[in-house]
């Protein structure tokens, strides 16, 4: 598959994971500066990565939410969270990913990490 086909996939993908009002805000907002940014993780973040076979939609959910918990990546954080809901996971299972953060991760990032979920959960409406 050439470049320009894992971009239109990764843009597919993207959509379904993120949501169309997130995506075209990030692809309105794109300059010359950032745009081939932009079209580097559509196409390998989101062609290359989030399409493989090896593991579902889910579980590279709780994977990228326990990343983004580990580095203090708060920003993605809030949006992988909408991401997590959208590929299936219940808020009960969003907060077992964060408890599980806590220790491996650390209290301090999980309690910042809760925080964050927390409010995107409530503006979802699925508190």
């Amino acid at each position: 598959m050439s470049h320009h086909d894992k971009g239109d996939e990764g843009m597919e993908v993207r959509r379904e994971v993120l949501g169309d009002e997130h995506v075209d805000r990030a692809t309105a907002n794109a300059t010359a500066f950032t745009r081939d940014f932009q079209e580097l993780i559509t196409a390998y973040a989101w062609g290359e990565i989030w399409t493989r076979p090896g593991l579902d939609r889910r579980s590279r959910s709780m994977i990228t939410l326990t990343a983004l918990v580990a580095r203090g990546h708060h920003e993605e954080l809030a949006m992988h969270v909408r991401a997590a809901l959208r590929n299936g996971l219940t808020v009960d299972e969003i907060k077992e990913v964060l408890l599980q953060c806590a220790i491996y991760c650390g209290v301090p990032d999980a309690n910042t990490a809760f925080r964050i979920a927390q409010q995107v959960l409530s503006d979802e409406g699925a508190l």
